[in-house]
């Protein structure tokens, strides 16, 4: 009996052991809760539950930026009353970096930190809350531990009082309006919309599909959900394979809308509140529609290598962003235009409309693509006055290259490939089978797969270089021309931008090489007097129906003190460049057009 039971006691002490063993070796979890108790003052409280931290410390962070936006916002500027507790005590903190947050826990592995976010910026790339309503853009909100990135959690949202709907992508967890994810990655990238938004589906490639809409704009919501749905669809049949199953619109429909930002499941647009009540402005709404659906596959999934997994107090540099965004851009027009919204007419207004910008861009011959891609953290999020003259935006130039280099493959496959197979075969190769993104080689051997020749060259002069595009070449081959018409001999131009404020006219921008570039005319010169008669309107206008080489005498303050400077007037540089048809186009040529812009029937 006495060795029966010595035996129930060891293998009991055993059990206890274990017991303690596996408790002291229990996973990580973590939980978050977000309350709005006053919304009116701007601010989200956060609370973070971590567990099994089993460590003397522990750092948490706010990211520095938003992907899809390259810029370092530098979020944790908003967080204010950062602590921590554990079992009701307070534990000993401390702010090691910009963006990190050191909680000292050495006696327990469970704590709590709470914080609050001071959220009025109301943009696709940040938060804002008030008395109306509440959005959450993740990175900007939510914290995560250093080292565990990749733990899954969850999510508590409580509305504020009144407040009845909570829109994101996130999947449920049980409870009300509680979600989770399985890493912070996802969390980040999933924003949130709370309050009384008006809700609208549809489906679209057998996925459901979810419109939450703030702000009460004039729209029909049966034309709404039908136009959205082709659009969508349509998108579905560049790559062909839906990666979806659910995807949520979130948008916000304010006085002057800025945009929209691309989520691996959802996105968030900004619209001007009236953009529904013109056929122009419709069909503007379908095209950011299109541009930030396609991105569930250009960047979200077929991604240059440094866009993901992210890095997220650091710039994460790609000289691929006039794939990712201008390239997309190329694709969403194609997009609506194949959904049947624009004609081939119209759609190549839009192209000859982005040539235009490109190539009257003095900056276009200084900075390529790929340049205008890797500086996009401290020039293209950072403008000022010179930036035209320095630089060039990577969606009109990714645009266009989109453009030729499609028309290119299109005339070395003789029609039966083009741009799309590119990207099926991204895709394919790198986010289904490798799971990581492209370098810039993959992207271009991918073309030369595709097309069944190199395109070296191409890259090397017009995307890494700032040659001139082979539009004629491109156009050629579906049997239209670029029509380029050079301003007037006898037109002039000042070159540079004068606005008005407060009854003054002040240079606010000089264009590159032009009269008043070379002359000396200044940014922040305000114009006084034009060859002794007293300025009031705006000098471009002035100066209209002068000769080429006339002299101009001008008055300006500058710096407090009134100067004199004369120049000569120069020819004006602008070009017209229109996209026509050809003369006597081929069938094959037609038949090759028709393939690249189908008409819906």
């Amino acid at each position: 009996m006495l060795l029966i039971r010595t035996r129930h006691l060891a293998v009991a002490a055993l059990g206890l052991l274990l017991g303690s063993a596996g408790s002291a070796m229990a996973a990580p979890a973590l939980r978050y809760t977000l309350a709005m108790p006053a919304p009116q003052t701007h601010y989200f409280e956060v609370e973070m539950k971590l567990e099994g931290f089993n460590k003397a410390y522990t750092d948490v962070k706010m990211p520095v930026w938003a992907p899809g936006s390259y810029l370092v916002r530098e979020f944790a500027k908003n967080v204010e009353g950062f602590a921590a507790t554990a079992g009701g005590n307070s534990l000993r903190t401390e702010k090691v970096s910009k963006n990190t947050w050191r909680v000292y826990h050495p006696k327990t592995k469970d704590f709590t930190v709470r914080y609050r976010v001071y959220a009025f910026e109301l943009s696709v790339r940040t938060s804002f809350i008030d008395a109306a309503h509440g959005y959450v853009n993740g990175t900007s909100v939510f914290m995560y531990p250093a080292d565990s990135k990749e733990l899954a959690s969850t999510l508590e949202v409580k509305p504020a009082q009144g407040w009845s709907q909570v829109s994101t992508s996130l999947k449920p967890a049980g409870g009300t309006f509680t979600f989770r994810s399985s890493n912070y990655d996802e969390l980040a990238d999933s924003p949130i919309e709370i309050g009384n938004q008006k809700l609208y589906t549809f489906t679209a490639n057998g996925t459901p599909h979810t419109v939450a809409m703030f702000g009460d704009p004039k729209v029909d919501e049966a034309r709404l959900t039908r136009d959205m749905q082709r659009v969508c669809e349509e998108a579905h049949q560049v790559v062909g394979q839906n990666p979806l199953d659910r995807y949520v619109f979130i948008v916000h429909n304010i006085d002057r809308g800025t945009g929209g930002l691309e989520h691996l499941f959802s996105t968030t647009l900004s619209v001007s509140r009236n953009a529904y009540s013109s056929e122009a402005g419709w069909k503007g709404f379908l095209g950011l529609v299109a541009h930030e659906y396609f991105h569930l596959w250009n960047v979200k999934r077929i991604r240059p290598v440094a866009l993901g997994p992210f890095d997220y107090d650091n710039e994460n540099y790609t000289r691929m962003l006039w794939v990712s965004e201008g390239g997309t851009e190329y694709f969403s027009n194609l997009i609506v235009q194949r959904a049947g919204f624009l004609t081939p007419e119209q759609y190549l207004g839009d192209l000859s409309n982005g040539i235009n910008r490109v190539e009257n861009t003095p900056g276009n011959k200084q900075q390529s693509a790929a340049e205008s891609s890797f500086d996009a953290w401290i020039k293209y999020y950072r403008p000022n006055e010179n930036s035209s003259n320095t630089g060039i935006s990577y969606y009109d130039k990714g645009e266009v290259i989109g453009a030729v280099l499609d028309l290119m493959i299109i005339q070395e496959t003789k029609g039966q490939k083009h741009l799309d197979d590119v990207m099926r075969y991204l895709y394919d190769q790198y986010y289904k089978k490798q799971g990581r993104g492209f370098t810039d080689e993959e992207y271009q051997d991918a073309v030369a797969k595709v097309a069944g020749r190199r395109f070296d060259d191409f890259f090397r002069r017009y995307v890494y270089g700032t040659e001139t595009l082979p539009y004629e070449q491109a156009l050629g081959y579906v049997g239209l021309k670029l029509a380029v018409t050079p301003a007037a001999a006898t037109d002039v131009a000042l070159g540079a931008t004068i606005s008005p404020a407060g009854g003054r006219q002040t240079v606010s921008s000089v264009v590159r090489d032009g009269s008043a570039w070379q002359g000396g005319l200044s940014v922040g010169d305000e114009i006084l007097s034009l060859d002794g008669a007293r300025v009031t309107d705006d000098l471009n206008k002035l100066l209209a129906g002068r000769a080429v080489g006339s002299e101009v005498k001008l008055l300006v303050t500058r710096d407090g003190q009134i100067r004199e400077v004369t120049f000569p007037l120069l020819a004006s540089a602008l070009r017209r460049y229109r996209i026509e048809q050809a003369p006597n186009p081929t069938a094959e040529q037609q038949a090759v057009l028709a393939k690249w812009l189908p008409v819906k029937k």
